[in-house]
């Protein structure tokens, strides 16, 4: 694996990978700090680091000093676990065509627009044209509704080439080839940074139906070993904090 794959994570970003990753929805600073400690954060990063992104608008700090993520990552966590739960359906040869059609938008817009079109797994076929099999059950907020137009269709051509096209599947496989080599490690630190970092490549998982998919595609294993990892994690920290 190349070394900056696994690039380390700091204390925010550890402590937020927790906090994403929990099956309750508040931790403790004792939880917190514990868990920090094992992977080489010490007690007082940990506080500082917890006031800071308190201070952010990262977590929201209840009255019995307990932790719980603000509504802007609650709704990173909500596509976590999309990514690591995709919602598919059967797939029948059918696209979903985006159209952009408003006009006059900011560039703050418009960006913002790529951002959601980009999260609901579409790619962009050319400007203002996005596009992506109908094998996913796709939650469309008003924000995009109000300014595409959406059809859907079949391509003429070999739609397992334009899948090829949109995304770079071999790259995105390799990472995660890479990825579960990382995380066969005992050593704690290590897995926890390529188990966080594997989080972050499922959000770029485009889920495409088998039949667009090259041999061997390890987007499936890659999810398992995520729901272990994260199951890992939360007997770890239950673990700890019962110590």
């Amino acid at each position: 694996m190349s070394k900056p794959l696994l690039k380390p994570v700091s204390t925010r970003s550890a402590l937020l990978t927790v906090l994403l990753g929990a099956e309750v929805a508040t931790l403790s600073a004792r939880e917190l700090v514990t868990v920090g400690s094992l992977l080489g954060f010490a007690e007082p990063t940990v506080r500082v680091a917890l006031s800071r992104m308190t201070a952010a608008g990262d977590l929201v700090r209840g009255d019995d000093a307990d932790y719980r993520l603000s509504d802007r990552l609650l709704e990173r966590q909500r596509r976590q676990d999309q990514a690591v739960h995709p919602r598919t359906k059967a797939w029948r040869g059918q696209w979903e065509v985006v159209v952009v059609t408003a006009t006059g938008r900011s560039a703050a817009e418009r960006a913002e627009l790529r951002a959601e079109l980009t999260g609901l797994r579409l790619a962009e076929l050319r400007e203002g044209v996005w596009t992506r099999p109908a094998n996913l059950r796709l939650d469309w907020p008003a924000s995009v509704d109000d300014v595409v137009t959406r059809f859907t269709g079949r391509p003429v051509d070999e739609p397992a080439a334009l899948a090829a096209e949109l995304w770079d599947l071999d790259a995105w496989a390799a990472t995660a080839r890479a990825l579960l080599d990382a995380t066969d490690t005992a050593d704690p630190v290590l897995r926890f940074t390529a188990c966080a970092t594997s989080g972050r490549h499922l959000l770029a998982d485009p889920v495409l139906p088998s039949e667009l998919l090259p041999a061997d595609w390890p987007g499936d294993a890659l999810r398992e070993s995520h729901l272990a990892y994260r199951q890992w994690l939360i007997e770890m920290r239950q673990g700890l904090a019962a110590a």
